[in-house]
């Protein structure tokens, strides 16, 4: 049997590799139009920023090794130009010598991948605007850095080779010749955001453009708030709700926004999204879906049989909808790729469906999601509860523990869970994995309670975050407690006696309140019950949302009749206050 694979990277080297493994004896050809076989796209802005600095170890099989181990045909620099299916066959291109040959197969596979959003506008194609899709877009970027020698800021610059900032070098140099980067990021999603990070780490001066009203649109807007402030706090100016009209090259390389202002920066980086790659696809005639990227069923099959896809360039079924979706994520590419070797040698696998687990870096912050958010489950017309669980990467006695949010979306007929967010500084990949796994089962909020996991108080918490979310949920669904979030203050007027239960060292690590606000600490509340009024509606808050809940049980067994606590705190409220008056607000 004779395969030929359109594209390497994750997908298409996966599934070369699973191939050999259950077939020594078929031919296996890999064409890749870049220079690499198979290299860590994951890790390019680490690389562009210096965090990885050889970049021998981003390019995890060279042809050379591929054949080596696995008698694989790998050949770089070919890029496929046409599939002809009724003669089974591609034509395919030398891209060093524009030579073209033909080659035949049995069954072939795309993994074309997808290629970054450039909009048609004018001085795109400046030299000092660069996309990050493949290590040559890294080397790019690290060379105009270092040419151009601009300040540098810290240990990382020694390490790179640039000169260092020191008080010999201030002594005998002009300082009025010395320059600090400028740089602009276009688009605030996870690569945007990580080009972004390590541009700082280069001390580089960041600006973000980002046409939505948050950064990472995966993401709902009070987690995101808590990103961006966080950004704020670093020095990193975010320019939300803000498009790029053109651009202009002189000097320096002119943004004019849509708004009518105008950035200079030494260079721009692009970052608003991908689109799958489906152009070969296409003019073969196989089925392309509504948002663009390959049709496939669930054996990743394309119209022709014969023909697999898979990757970044294909629809998916979203796991909790079951809508077509598109998720470029290398997790899953690999995953269909071993899919896709098994199917060609006769073991019949299905894939089903992604839930789109991804993490992010972000600064001394990491971010996980899973599953569907907020706005994803309106969209779709899906009911759903939430909840904000606040509490501590580790055990909270045991020295630098850090807080730790998740975000818990679930059914409100039977408590499945439907998606997470969690933000921290520790703990969060743990956290996201295992409710990512919960989801994948069809879980319930009952099994987060139920979950045992491993605890000693370095790491954890006899009762985890994840417990502790998955009790917050359980109240919620039967009843103890009747929440009102952040995004609900607007309803609380008169007719409501608003209580605050902090104590006064619970004030000083989240400060602020709301208006017409009676406080009375937790711990005073069965002492004071003469002072709440019978005959309004109670809303009650604390810091986090735990000492609420706590009164709101309290006075409902008092004979207190419409009793609400705020779900999450005055502190998940906070952080989307002080993203809207645009402060920054230190991230715990």
């Amino acid at each position: 049997m004779k395969i030929l694979i359109v594209g390497g990277v994750a997908g298409g080297a996966s599934t070369a590799a699973r191939l050999r493994r259950l077939d020594e004896h078929a031919e296996i050809i890999i064409f890749e139009r870049g220079k690499n076989i198979s290299f860590a796209n994951c890790g390019i802005p680490y690389y562009a920023g210096g965090v990885i600095q050889e970049r021998e170890k981003l390019e995890i099989l060279t042809p050379q090794k591929i054949k080596e181990l696995l008698n694989i045909d790998a050949r770089v620099e070919i890029e496929v130009v046409k599939i002809n299916r009724n003669k089974k066959s591609v034509i395919v291109k030398d891209l060093k010598t524009g030579q073209e040959y033909e080659e035949s197969y049995d069954k072939l596979v795309l993994s074309p991948g997808a290629n970054p959003v450039k909009p048609p506008l004018k001085g795109i194609e400046s030299k000092k605007i660069f996309t990050i899709r493949n290590l040559d877009d890294a080397d790019k970027i690290k060379k105009i850095i270092e040419e151009e020698k601009f300040i540098c800021r810290g240990s990382i610059y020694t390490e790179l080779g640039l000169p260092e900032i020191d008080s010999d070098y201030l002594k005998s140099n002009d300082m009025s010749s010395l320059k600090t980067a400028k740089a602009a990021v276009i688009g605030a999603g996870f690569i945007g955001l990580e080009i972004a990070e390590n541009l700082v780490h280069l001390g580089i001066e960041v600006t973000i453009i980002e046409m939505s009203p948050q950064i990472i649109n995966n993401a709902d807007p009070e987690i995101a708030a808590q990103l961006q402030n966080h950004m704020k706090e670093k020095g990193v100016d975010i320019l939300l709700e803000e498009a790029v009209e053109s651009f202009s090259e002189g000097n320096k390389l002119e943004i004019n926004l849509k708004s009518g202002k105008t950035l200079e920066v030494d260079f721009a980086v692009l970052a608003i999204g991908v689109k799958p790659e489906n152009k070969l696809a296409l003019e073969a005639g196989l089925e392309i879906g509504k948002l663009g990227g390959i049709k496939v069923n669930e054996y990743l099959q394309t119209l022709d049989p014969d023909i697999y896809a898979l990757g970044d360039a294909i629809e998916v079924k979203d796991f909790v909808s079951g809508n077509d979706s598109l998720i470029p994520l290398a997790g899953p590419a690999n995953m269909q790729g071993r899919i896709v070797a098994e199917n060609i040698c006769g073991i019949n696998t299905r894939y089903e469906s992604t839930q789109g687990t991804a993490i992010l870096k972000l600064f001394d912050l990491t971010f996980g999601m899973s599953g569907n958010n907020e706005k994803q489950l309106k969209r779709n017309g899906i009911s759903y509860q939430k909840v904000y669980a606040h509490s501590f990467s580790h055990a909270e006695y045991y020295p630098n523990a850090y807080p730790i949010t998740i975000k818990l979306l679930f059914s409100p007929e039977n408590g499945k869970i439907l998606g997470t967010q969690v933000i921290g500084r520790e703990g969060v990949d743990k956290r996201t994995d295992v409710i990512a796994m919960a989801i994948k089962l069809g879980g319930s909020v009952r099994d987060l309670i139920d979950a045992e996991l491993a605890y000693a108080p370095p790491f954890g918490s006899a009762k985890d975050p994840v417990n502790i979310a998955g009790m917050i949920a359980e109240n919620m669904l039967t009843g103890k407690v009747k929440p009102i979030f952040w995004d609900e203050i607007d309803k609380i007027n008169n007719e409501f006696f608003i209580l605050d239960v902090r104590a006064d060292e619970d004030f000083k690590k989240v400060s602020g309140s709301l208006e017409n606000t009676y406080r009375i600490p937790l711990e005073q509340v069965r002492n004071r019950l003469s002072e709440i009024p019978t005959n309004k509606k109670v809303f009650v808050y604390c810091a986090k949302g735990l000492k609420s809940y706590f009164a709101s049980r309290i006075l409902v067994q008092n004979g207190f009749q419409e009793v609400y606590s705020l779900n999450g705190g005055y502190l998940t409220l906070k952080h989307t206050l002080a993203n809207k008056e645009n402060k920054a607000l230190p991230a715990g």
